[in-house]
């Protein structure tokens, strides 16, 4: 596949897009000899949950590549990822810092002119895109896309998940639309070394979620709000006894039925073994106001 080569220009702040974690070929080639065979990946595709393991992910992060090299990436090449986080734009990002060029992430709900002019200014070398939408118009201002299947060559296809090993389990159900994600979830993956899951689409994220049970969340403030809001759905109403009941348990949870209760709901959330979430912002007005979420240590940036 031929991709379409485009001159920067010689002055254009594209720091906000820009993607930059120093370590973390190194952090991943730690991983993959310390605990080659553990779980570093999960996706769920086609109602399936699927695994990469760390020696998987080392192994194709290589494999992308050198299937960059053969497409004309260099050290001075630049790569656009836009769409959903999930295993294949990781790992396309890892191979393009592995190479030494440059990673940019821009969002995936541009509409035409506002790509038109991130594109101008950003100038990539290459592209990789999710969503077919966002493909056609990506390819209708001139920019033609990496195929991941055509880059990673011949491969073993990840396995299948039975069930869920014990141990620290990540979550994101973000995109490209969070500025700074690809960097805050490379940085919290690769320097935990906890397994990193992703929902199948963003309908589904709420059920996926469930099912994984997470320890830790890496959502944006947006994120973060959703997720207040999904869980307030999910209560009672406010003024029956039944949110009272819930309301009454979070607020002394120490023992007894109280105990109980919110483990009860916990669990209903999907939340039985979260500890703690990723905060983006330290602005009180994007705090959650999800009596839930607030009990947990939030990590800020």
């Amino acid at each position: 596949m031929s991709v379409h080569e485009l001159k920067r220009p010689l002055i254009a702040d594209i720091t906000e897009w820009q993607v930059n974690v120093p370590r973390a070929l190194e952090q991943l080639r730690h991983w993959a000899q310390v605990s080659p065979l553990q779980p570093a990946l999960r996706h769920k595709r086609h109602g399936q949950w699927l695994v990469w393991r760390w020696i998987d992910v080392l192994r194709d992060v290589e494999r992308l590549a050198d299937g960059l090299r053969q497409h004309g990436f260099t050290e001075v090449s630049r790569l656009a990822l836009s769409g959903a986080f999930e295993p294949d734009l990781l790992q396309l990002a890892l191979a393009a810092q592995h190479i030494g060029g440059e990673v940019l992430t821009l969002p995936d709900n541009l509409e035409p002119e506002e790509l038109h002019k991130a594109l101008w200014r950003s100038r990539p070398t290459h592209a990789f895109v999710h969503g077919r939408q966002t493909q056609q118009l990506w390819i209708n201002h001139s920019q033609s896309l990496l195929d991941f299947t055509e880059l990673l060559g011949p491969s073993d296809p990840p396995q299948r998940l039975n069930r869920w090993a014990q141990g620290d389990q990540l979550w994101s159900e973000e995109s490209t639309q969070w500025q700074s994600g690809l960097t805050v979830l490379l940085e919290q993956w690769l320097s935990r070394g906890h397994s990193l899951a992703f929902p199948e689409s963003p309908g589904s994220a709420s059920r996926d979620r469930r099912e994984v049970a997470p320890s830790g969340l890496l959502l944006s403030t947006e994120g973060l709000q959703r997720l207040a809001a999904e869980i307030e759905s999910r209560l009672a109403p406010q003024g029956t006894w039944r949110r009272r009941l819930c309301d009454w348990a979070i607020a002394h949870p120490e023992r007894g039925l109280r105990r109980l209760i919110k483990n009860l709901v916990r669990r209903r959330l999907g939340f039985h073994n979260l500890h703690f979430i990723w905060q983006a912002t330290r602005s009180p007005d994007a705090q959650p106001k999800a009596t839930w979420l607030a009990e947990f240590k939030q990590d800020i940036a």
